[in-house]
């Protein structure tokens, strides 16, 4: 059953996406701030914390799940290392993920041949 609701959470978010891309003027840049930006503003209000409890990686994964890993990561380092937090905390908290999509992206440039689109 957690797949299920990962894979529905997930989608949902992803249905969103999509909606205002072809709804709206908004490019895929811009919906990608707004992921981000509304997955921290969600969290820092308290109202993302449940759906990534119902969700799991279908809430964790996307872009509002990295907004989500800074704010939880500055919150934290706040109440440890105070107004110093609010910088290095959400730093602290994505690093991980932001090594292994270097890494990774990287490594698949090394394997692969890219070609443009004519």
């Amino acid at each position: 059953m957690d797949y299920v609701r990962a894979f529905v959470t997930g989608g949902l978010i992803c249905v969103i996406g999509q909606f205002l891309m072809d709804r709206t003027n908004l490019t895929p840049a811009h919906v990608l701030v707004l992921f981000v930006t509304s997955g921290v503003v969600l969290t820092a209000v308290g109202i993302y914390q449940p759906v990534v409890e119902f969700g799991g990686a279908g809430a964790t994964i996307p872009l509002p799940g990295f907004g989500y890993s800074l704010a939880k990561g500055a919150i934290t380092e706040v109440k440890e290392a105070g107004l110093l937090g609010a910088f290095t905390g959400g730093v602290k908290a994505a690093a991980g993920g932001i090594a292994a999509a270097v890494v990774f992206g990287y490594s698949m440039a090394l394997i692969f041949n890219p070609k443009s689109k004519k």
